[in-house]
């Protein structure tokens, strides 16, 4: 690997930090799993941390983020509290949503994080009606929807690309593109020339980088936020990267050959930045110190999560909406 030139070694520190963090979370969220505190599935984003410290840590506070089921890094990186965001997991008193999103449907307004989405390809339409709604009202904020190379073959890519295109919004749509929709190879079951094309198809400026190489995913992504601040519309870009775990937690992932995955492990993200700060001059201990860190954290949001009380048993009726039920109506 051959070291970049006038490296920016602080902001590449700020991101080996936050994906060691991200990384932690992930585990803590498996260990979870493991002990039975999470009731549902964790899809774990080990290995593609790098998209969300370098698309999401870009955003501004005020920047709206869509999200996928595999969510946690880039609601991390935008800004939310892990606690909460553990909490949320485990169905807890004080999580982000009052514990009844869970993991695949994590939301935090408060940094812009307007949810993750359970349903493959929903949040590319609800990101364009969001673009819609900042160009009406027009605010100088811009939408990031992130979503797997999967979504690209469900109709919501198609409509909602196009509704972007068609009205100029303010959009950043990514495809984390990792090879797998779910667990079989996304390029057995997409036509053409997969997630590019079809967006330069529909007219959108698209581009492609390595996901696992966080600074040329800052850097194209801070070029595509120019242009959509500066009113050039939609804006596509394609992250490549790799799952190193199964789809879920429970996942074995069997279908993958041992070897492909032991070779795409010599390409984690976080080895890369860390490589990267060795040859700039940053001591290993350094670089063990942000990992200690980032774990001291993360086991310590699980423990505090753990020991947080389960909402009251009425909370479960707030929250719902009553207006215009139909059984109300008949009678």
């Amino acid at each position: 690997m051959s070291l970049r030139r006038n490296i920016d070694v602080e902001r590449l520190r700020a991101h080996h930090r936050l994906m060691h963090r991200i990384r932690a979370f992930e585990e803590q969220a498996l260990r979870g799993l493991q002990e039975k505190v999470v009731l549902g599935a964790i899809h774990p984003s080990i290995g593609q941390e790098a998209i969300a410290a370098g698309i999401c840590s870009n955003l501004a506070r005020e920047d709206i983020l869509l999200s996928t089921h595999r969510g946690h890094g880039h609601t991390l990186a935008k800004g939310a509290d892990p606690l909460a965001m553990m909490r949320e997991l485990f169905g807890r008193e004080g999580g982000n949503c009052g514990g009844k999103g869970g993991s695949m449907h994590i939301a935090d307004f408060s940094v812009g994080m307007l949810g993750a989405n359970g349903v493959v390809a929903a949040n590319i339409s609800i990101a364009a009606g969001a673009a819609h709604a900042i160009k009406l009202k027009k605010e100088n904020r811009i939408v990031c929807c992130i979503f797997g190379d999967g979504a690209i073959n469900r109709g919501p890519f198609l409509e909602g690309l196009n509704w972007a295109k068609v009205f100029n919004l303010p959009v950043l749509f990514v495809c984390e593109d990792n090879g797998f929709a779910a667990s079989t190879r996304t390029v057995d079951m997409t036509a053409g020339e997969g997630p590019v094309a079809r967006a330069r198809g529909i007219g959108l400026p698209a581009y492609d980088v390595d996901g696992n190489d966080v600074l040329a995913v800052e850097e194209l992504m801070l070029e595509l936020r120019e242009a959509i601040r500066a009113g050039g519309g939609p804006q596509f870009l394609r992250a490549r990267t790799y799952r190193l775990t199964g789809h879920t937690g429970a996942d074995p992932a069997t279908y993958r050959p041992k070897e492909e995955v032991e070779e795409r492990w010599k390409q984690d993200p976080i080895a890369r930045a860390a490589e990267m700060l060795r040859q700039a001059g940053v001591a290993e201990a350094e670089l063990e110190a942000d990992r200690d860190a980032a774990r001291a954290e993360m086991q310590a949001a699980y423990e505090k999560a753990i020991a947080t009380p389960y909402p009251p048993a009425e909370r479960a009726f707030h929250d719902v909406q009553d207006i215009g039920d139909p059984r109300v109506e008949a009678y």
